[in-house]
């Protein structure tokens, strides 16, 4: 089998598609991984050196700074990337495209396309901001894009039903729409220094979905530090935020690294498809502690702790930091439920998907299940 895997450089997508592709290779399954958005860090570039050391038969990579859907300079999104797209298809014989961008569903050159939602920009505008988006070039540009790439996808995946929910109220899906939750790996290390007493959260200063400002409004109480992009164009956190440190962007190492070395994670999130930081984190040792948000309950369930405001947040935090017994039994609790969404568990769901669209006699209910909690069929 020879997927051709598109993603993006700037996110949460480059980890999964990471995850993924790794997955696909132990099991022997050929990857063409081509990214849009920004051209790849270094590091980014180091991962894909080194994996197609280890693959060079099974992998290759190829890289565009064509932007992305959502990007402000999107009116030709879909005419510059197809090129690339068909070339790398050609040349390296792809049986299919597993796209990870909306509009690549379209992709015109006769294999069958698998469409991931991670998130869009309606369901966003309707979790973090008040009014409407505001009509213009770009709104329109963006729903034309996906709506037009959904429309010709053989499968939509989501990450969870209600990433599925919130993108079926917008626009128009394919027949066969199936839910994959993301997984992840974390090597598991030995902690040269001792757990601090310290909540730690990650995410884009500037992005309103993750509604950082909050922390701002949080007693003093514990340290609490930041990791993330502190300004994105003209966006960002107005004014000094004194209750957190903001860290600005740190290498994957940096994070985890963070992560081992704090007991508290804030999932702050107003908007979040899935939540690979939280996930991390738990993985790392933390406990979990989430905006109560349908989203965030579908992916932790009982093995988090949710509020709904600062007071509901500083409350939990003061009750596990004076409390050493509750706050170990929390983190083995947000551990165990970590350790459930694993990326053998996602790539195991993703093959059925792919083994199903190339037998092209099967019907979408053909797959009732994929693995138990990880799939819907509608």
């Amino acid at each position: 089998m020879r997927v051709l895997l598109t993603t993006d450089t700037i996110g949460g997508v480059w980890t999964y598609t990471r995850e993924l592709t790794e997955g696909l290779l132990r099991a022997s399954v050929a990857v063409a991984l081509v990214s849009f958005g920004r051209l790849p860090s270094e590091d980014q570039l180091a991962w894909c050196h080194t994996v197609a050391g280890r693959h060079p038969a099974l992998f290759e990579y190829h890289f565009s700074d064509t932007p992305l859907e959502w990007m402000s300079d999107n009116e030709c999104v879909y005419e510059l990337g197809v090129p690339l797209l068909q070339r790398v298809a050609r040349e390296f014989r792809a049986d299919l495209l597993h796209s990870n961008q909306y509009c690549f569903g379209r992709f015109p050159h006769g294999i069958p396309r698998l469409v991931t939602a991670h998130s869009d920009v309606i369901s966003w505008s309707k979790a973090c901001t008040s009014e409407a988006l505001e009509p213009g070039r770009w709104i329109t540009t963006y729903k034309t894009l996906v709506q037009e790439g959904l429309l010709a996808a053989d499968t939509l995946v989501a990450p969870t039903r209600w990433m599925l929910d919130a993108l079926t109220s917008t626009f128009q899906v394919p027949r066969r729409i199936l839910v994959v939750g993301n997984g992840r790996t974390i090597s598991s290390r030995r902690r040269s220094t001792a757990r601090s007493m310290q909540a730690v959260s990650v995410g884009r200063l500037w992005d309103p979905a993750k509604n950082l400002s909050l922390l701002s409004s949080l007693p003093a109480s514990v340290p609490i530090f930041v990791a993330g992009e502190q300004r994105y164009g003209e966006a960002g956190i107005p004014g000094l935020v004194e209750t957190f440190t903001s860290l600005g962007p740190l290498s994957e190492e940096a994070v985890l690294s963070l992560f081992r070395s704090s007991s508290i994670y804030l999932c702050t999130s107003i908007y979040e498809p899935f939540g690979l930081a939280p996930l991390e984190a738990a993985l790392c040792g933390c406990a979990v502690l989430a905006n109560d948000i349908p989203s965030l309950r579908e992916v932790w369930g009982d093995a988090a702790r949710y509020f709904a405001d600062a007071p509901t947040l500083s409350f939990l935090l003061e009750e596990l930091i004076s409390n050493p017994e509750e706050l170990r039994r929390c983190q083995k609790q947000s551990l165990r439920r970590a350790q459930h969404w694993t990326a053998q568990r996602m790539t195991s769901g993703y093959m059925s998907i792919y083994r199903s669209l190339l037998a092209r006699g099967s019907s979408a209910s053909s797959i009732s299940r994929i693995a138990e909690g990880d799939l819907c069929v509608a």
